[in-house]
């Protein structure tokens, strides 16, 4: 549909059992189960958004076996390394950063030409530190990798013989993702191997998560922080037990946290705990800074609210990607609210930052907009019947159907509401079932 209305709804309560797996996780455990050489990985509650089923249909056409079983869906591991036949690949990989970031490094590791490709917004988001970063450790004899268009960007052809290995480096302000995508590759390369992450590792928690499925495949480095990474003897990924359950979505989950906190709920959210590796299981905390109660029990989380939230100064830094439940949720926090570290919302989807001012602005809310961050002061009274663009970006669309509940909730439309397909396709279902 081209629009969706969202009508007042003072109240927000109920439970959250179908939370879509993270497309974080499984956008990494799926090449990983690919790259074991001998059996087969059943991948439970993996989600069906965009992203995971891009990954999904480029390693199909990279020659790997994904079946549906009765558990969820088989990956069967037949390779090392993945290869191109004499004619090459092609892959299109839509608006998905990790799927691009992360082929990208594990592809270059491997045999044969492929060609990597998106949409225009793809196009537009960078991946030159990362191409930089993999020519170091490809040696004189090894890959090669050339733009075919814009210096910096997609697409990209990849001319792949492998990785010597040696020492490179990454920058760490742009996009965990290309961090995450060259440690992927590094128990992938011929001999020892390190990476150098200068400056500040932003979205940390990422690399971290990374780290943790590349070790159930005994894809083990060596680490000095979020710093130095290395492999002196990189072996490959092993096959390890044949089942990985996918956690439900933290990022997704926000929104119907902060909607616990925002009409008063109680909301639970099943099949997430405190201890969760996803950065974005910190956002918890900020709910409760805002004056939320939050309960962490055997079965998930709880939230429940007066409905009287006050703003603060966040740092959202490990857990960016709910720095934009938070940016929607300061509409009805009394003060201002501060969002600090957030400069990689810039390379996202969209211009997330220059996105998120402006369609608060639409609703009353007076904005600083910051090279990374952001400052929100709430209006007495928000703007009814503003329509929302989303700019083709799933979480913008999620984020804002937050406007219309508690009550000093709107009627608001959200434009372009399909873009959710992106990591969860049933979100304005689950929605309205409880608003």
């Amino acid at each position: 549909m081209d629009k969706l209305e969202l009508k007042p709804a003072v109240h927000f309560s109920g439970f959250v059992k179908d939370l879509p797996g993270s497309k974080s996780i499984a956008n990494r455990v799926l090449p990983l189960a690919a790259l074991t050489g001998l059996g087969g990985t059943t991948i439970e509650n993996l989600p069906d958004g965009e992203d995971v089923t891009l990954m999904r249909k480029a390693l199909e056409q990279l020659g790997v076996s994904i079946s549906a079983n009765k558990g969820g869906v088989h990956v069967l591991g037949t390779r090392k390394q993945f290869s191109a036949p004499p004619e090459g690949t092609d892959l299109f990989l839509g608006n998905s950063g990790t799927a691009t970031r992360i082929l990208t490094a594990l592809l270059a590791a491997g045999t044969g030409t492929f060609r990597i490709d998106g949409i225009p917004r793809m196009r537009e988001r960078p991946i030159g530190d990362l191409v930089d970063a993999l020519r170091s450790l490809a040696g004189p004899d090894g890959t090669r990798i050339f733009y075919e268009n814009k210096e910096g960007f997609l697409p990209l052809r990849i001319e792949a013989r492998g990785l010597a290995g040696g020492k490179t480096r990454i920058r760490g302000d742009l996009s965990s993702q290309f961090t995450t995508g060259l440690l992927m590759a590094l128990p992938l390369c011929r001999g020892a191997c390190e990476v150098v992450v200068e400056g500040h590792l932003v979205s940390a928690p990422y690399v971290d998560l990374s780290m943790k499925i590349m070790e159930h495949f005994y894809g083990k480095i060596e680490r000095e922080g979020h710093h130095r990474f290395w492999v002196e003897n990189p072996s490959g990924y092993h096959f390890r037990n044949g089942i990985f359950r996918v956690e439900p979505d933290a990022s997704s989950a926000s929104y119907f946290l902060a909607a616990g906190a925002i009409a008063g709920g109680p909301v639970t959210v099943f099949g997430l705990q405190k201890d969760s590796p996803q950065g974005e299981i910190g956002f918890t905390d900020v709910l409760e800074r805002m004056g939320a109660k939050i309960e962490f029990g055997e079965h998930g989380i709880k939230v429940s609210s007066s409905g009287k939230l006050h703003g603060g100064d966040f740092d959202m830094d490990l857990m960016s990607d709910t720095g934009m439940t938070l940016a929607v949720t300061a509409l009805f926090a009394e003060g201002p609210t501060t969002i600090r570290n957030i400069g990689n919302w810039r390379v996202k989807e969209t211009d997330r930052i220059k996105a998120m001012a402006t369609e608060l602005r639409k609703l009353g809310a007076t904005v600083e907009e910051g090279k990374d961050s952001l400052v929100i002061h709430s209006p007495a009274i928000l703007t009814p019947h503003v329509e929302i663009d989303t700019y083709n970006d799933h979480r913008m669309a999620m984020c804002f159907s937050l406007v219309c509940l508690g009550p000093r909730g709107v009627p608001v439309t959200i434009r372009n509401p399909d873009c959710v397909g992106k990591t969860y396709p049933k979100y304005f279902e689950k929605f309205l079932e409880l608003a």
